[in-house]
């Protein structure tokens, strides 16, 4: 089987992820629909925006014949235990920089190890050079050949598979006012504005804190996003910093996951989709809204983390 072929065995599997109205008193409360796009379903491994985003970047790789793949992520990156799945599928050799100590372990770091990935530790002042040009010069130099991807998967190469998702949104759902999704390195909400419809608006939820640079970051990845006043970010629902939460606010993302049957961590779409929760109860939707929440996976990051 040729590379490519390889490539497309793996995404001809790929189904829309399935459609789900949700109910819940504050919706019916405030007149608003709301369904949630399943993308954690999409594959019991590579999943959720994870899925998307590396779809063209691996078919780059493949046509290009890298040596690897080499990107970065922390200990419980969902990026690097996909990129990891999907190497190992591939035939591909995987190398993951991971921001942490040479002695942590955990199920994440545990399946990359299993797939083949190579791991290699930095602390967090290394970790931040992550986009310097002499630091990736040298990776380039110990690792000839191999393709390196930007943390989160968040390049030009993601967005046209993140950008798929609108068509099957559209079969389905074809007068929507806005999608809702959590961000973090701005990719998915990037490939989202590349091919937004004109009636529907995008709002992003940071999870980080101190996110204002996030708005940068998707015009660097997508520059019409400067001039398209057709999307926003939220950056008031951090819960304290990425992969932080309250006590309070872990009960709150576990009681909703039981209220609305959708399983959700407290990294990702937990944490946005209570931020959207929270906005509805202040009354920032406007009654008679059809929104869409994206659930962008990363369920397997929480397995340990939280």
């Amino acid at each position: 089987m040729s590379d490519l072929s390889c490539w497309q065995h793996l995404y001809q599997l790929q189904r829309p992820s399935p459609l789900q109205r949700l109910c819940h008193p504050l919706l019916e409360q405030h007149r608003l629909t709301l369904w949630i796009k399943r993308d954690d379903l999409l594959h019991h491994l590579i999943s959720g925006n994870k899925w998307r985003k590396l779809k063209y970047t691996l078919r780059q790789a493949l046509s290009e014949q890298a040596g690897g793949l080499l990107s970065f992520g922390g200990a419980y990156s969902n990026h690097l235990h996909a990129l990891a799945a999907a190497g190992h599928r591939l035939g591909l050799p995987t190398v993951g920089m991971v921001r942490g100590e040479s002695h942590s372990n955990n199920p994440t770091l545990e399946d990359a190890r299993r797939w083949g990935m190579t791991l290699e530790f930095v602390d967090r002042q290394q970790y931040r050079r992550r986009q310097d040009a002499d630091w990736l010069a040298e990776l380039t130099r110990r690792h000839p050949g191999y393709l390196i991807i930007p943390e989160g998967g968040s390049c030009p190469q993601a967005l046209p598979g993140v950008a798929e998702l609108w068509q099957e949104v559209g079969q389905e759902l074809p007068e929507l006012d806005e999608v809702i999704l959590p961000v973090a390195s701005g990719g998915t909400l990037a490939g989202l504005l590349s091919a937004r419809p004109a009636s529907t608006r995008v709002r992003g939820y940071a999870v980080l804190k101190g996110a204002g640079w996030l708005a940068e970051e998707v015009c660097r990845l997508y520059p019409p996003a400067a001039q398209d006043n057709g999307w926003q970010l939220e950056l008031s629902h951090h819960g304290g910093g990425y992969a932080k939460s309250s006590a309070a606010d872990k009960a709150a993302i576990a009681e909703l996951a039981v209220q609305l049957k959708v399983p959700l961590e407290a990294i990702y779409s937990g944490k946005a989709l209570l931020g959207l929760f929270r906005d509805i109860a202040d009354g920032r939707y406007a009654a008679g809204s059809r929104l869409l929440f994206l659930h962008t996976g990363g369920m397997q990051g929480a397995r340990g983390a939280l």
